[in-house]
């Protein structure tokens, strides 16, 4: 395993792999896996997503999270662990921690009406939750959650060649996935002083799922922990998207793939005032799926790491974690 250390994110382009080509696919394999193993993100343009519907995401939360908190919280459900719809200030916070993280967000799941009746999966989810205020919210959170996950199936094709596994190993796993559109405002903080001493905007973390895709934020404060342990700072370029291994695909390959630490520090001082917009796509499989780790990825060298469990056990465990299941 090759020890370079990246002060960029390697950036690749996700039409090699889709062009028929099959040295440009390889090479965009190989890139791919080796950028995993060694800093576990990477940059992806020709993804799907244009800037048109990206500026019309952000418009759309910006207008949400300027409403007052009494009508966001009519969004809120506790009672589903927040997995749709509003989650207030300060709700959420890292594993290991008690301090919840400076940041509001909402979530968009699978659309109930597009998964067929005689799929099992569809009683598992709860129904999408719609701002009545913005009803334009609805049609933009849709399109822009099936691109996305349009652009993670491809990136998990690319993933199972890697891996030596069928290019098509993931499709059933990830088919009516349980897939988050997640949409968070780092609110701004007038009075520092106010909040805990230990509180920022997103406490180092590693992403439960099985992969990421991040937009461009609308500020700087991404940073990821590099395998010599430096924090170096990442940022999407306006045509590109970051994508970067979850813990769930880690525990898959038995950490052949890192679900590399990353966080969101707070701004310098006389900058707190302002707001952060972010919105990561959480590329969830079906809850029956299986994390077992591949009998590929276990050695003699490299020992079984993790016990059995599946990818809804997994998320029920780390939501308790998380703050947000009781």
């Amino acid at each position: 395993m090759s020890d370079i250390l990246y002060d960029e994110i390697p950036s690749l382009d996700l039409a090699d792999f889709m062009s028929g080509d099959s040295q440009k696919k390889a090479a965009f394999v190989k890139k791919l896996g080796d950028a995993y193993q060694n800093i576990g993100f990477v940059a992806i343009k020709n993804h799907g997503l244009d800037k048109t519907l990206q500026d019309q995401l952000y418009a759309g939360i910006k207008k949400f999270f300027s409403l007052p908190d009494e009508i966001k919280s009519k969004y809120e459900k506790p009672e589903i662990g927040y997995q749709r719809g509003y989650t207030g200030k300060g709700k959420e916070h890292a594993k290991g921690r008690n301090t919840g993280d400076l940041k509001e967000f909402y979530h968009v799941g699978q659309e109930l009406a597009g998964i067929p009746n005689d799929d099992p999966i569809k009683k598992e989810y709860p129904e999408n939750i719609w701002p009545e205020e913005l009803p334009e919210f609805k049609a933009i959170s849709n399109e822009a959650y099936k691109t996305l996950e349009t652009a993670g199936q491809n990136m998990l094709r690319a993933i199972a060649l890697y891996l030596e596994l069928p290019e098509n190993y993931f499709d059933d796993k990830v088919r009516y996935g349980n897939s988050i559109l997640r949409q968070i405002h780092y609110f701004p903080i007038e009075n520092p002083d106010a909040v805990p001493a230990d509180a920022v905007r997103a406490a180092e973390h590693g992403d439960i799922n099985l992969i990421t895709l991040l937009m461009g934020a609308s500020a700087d404060g991404l940073q990821v922990l590099r395998r010599d342990g430096k924090w170096i700072p990442i940022t999407a370029l306006p045509d590109q998207l970051v994508v970067n291994v979850g813990d769930m695909l880690e525990r898959l390959t038995n950490k052949n793939l890192k679900s590399t630490i990353h966080r969101v520090v707070n701004p310098p001082r006389e900058m707190m005032h302002t707001s952060r917009f972010s919105i990561p796509f959480f590329m969830h499989p079906r809850s029956d799926m299986d994390l077992t780790c591949l009998e590929s990825c276990v050695s003699a060298e490299q020992p079984k790491q993790f016990s059995d469990m599946t990818a809804g056990e997994f998320l029920e465990e780390r939501l308790r974690e998380l703050g947000l299941k009781k």
